[in-house]
């Protein structure tokens, strides 16, 4: 089952849940939204991978959101980003532990020659490609980093 057939199987049920699914139901529609967006834009439909590029940068997004309410004291909104986060990891794959992630990025970094930062450009799309939406390229910009001074 894909990963739009899943969201649309998904959003059927939180329909059905009503009050219990309604945070679910609005974050779903939005990201089908969203996903519905690209397409448009592209004039295509999308492949899995695509899909969850879409469900990647709104997982970022919140991410993002989540640390400036923190920041701001803001505890409901911050609240609310946490619990879309959660919904939106039931469609990601799981996520690479550190140490698979580090063998991953010495790969590349072999596979590149690199020795130094200004490699860096020539390694992360290798590891972008490599781990599909596993890891947080904020978490990988990291690694590389460590991995090369």
């Amino acid at each position: 089952m894909s990963i739009k057939e899943r969201l649309t199987d998904d959003m059927k049920q939180a329909m059905k849940d009503r009050e219990a699914g309604k945070l679910k139901l609005a974050v779903i529609r939005m990201v089908r939204a969203n996903i519905k967006n690209v397409e448009i834009n592209d004039k295509k439909e999308l492949t899995d991978d695509e899909v969850l590029a879409v469900l990647m940068k709104e997982v970022k997004m919140r991410m993002d959101s989540f640390e400036e309410f923190e920041k701001a004291g803001r505890t409901e909104l911050a609240e609310q980003a946490k619990a879309e986060i959660a919904i939106l990891q039931e469609y990601l794959p799981e996520a690479m532990g550190d140490e698979e992630l580090t063998e991953v990025i010495k790969k590349a970094i072999a596979t590149v020659g690199a020795t130094s930062l200004k490699e860096m450009g020539k390694i992360m799309p290798i590891v972008m490609a490599e781990v599909k939406g596993r890891a947080d390229g904020k978490r990988i910009n990291g690694i590389v980093r460590e991995l090369l001074s």
